[in-house]
């Protein structure tokens, strides 16, 4: 099992970019499909976007297209979120979520994690 640290949040304007980084430690990295949630105050967990193990195929939700990327490095245990254009209904919590060879319908369930990092909060203002 691995475990996730996140970090990179911050409070930023409307407009601007933030990178957040997830880093995991234990073995076998690169066996794992990696993603990232958001939550909102007063809302649940939501799916952002995932890189799948074994192709490096990215998924993301419709809100986020064409503004967010995801990027891993498995020499260095990272996942990377790339956030432009940030937008006030990007504000949430951001965590990090590891899937052991799983596909894009396990890895998007939020109820797929059992480990979950501390997040780091994310703050647009307009």
């Amino acid at each position: 099992q691995v475990r996730l640290v996140e970090s990179g949040g911050g409070l930023v304007q409307a407009g601007d970019s933030l990178r957040l980084t997830c880093t995991a430690s234990g073995r076998a990295f690169n066996t794992y499909t990696m993603g990232w949630f958001r939550q909102a105050p007063g809302k649940d967990r939501e799916f952002v976007t995932a890189i799948i193990w074994n192709t490096d195929e990215t998924y993301y939700i419709d809100s986020v297209k064409g503004r967010f990327s995801i990027s891993r490095d498995n020499t260095k245990n990272t996942v990377l979120l790339q956030m432009d254009n940030l937008q006030p209904e990007d504000t949430a919590v951001y965590y990090c979520a590891a899937g052991w060879q799983s596909n894009l319908g396990t890895m998007r369930n939020t109820m797929s994690h059992k480990n979950w990092g501390q997040g780091t909060p994310v703050t647009v203002s307009s």
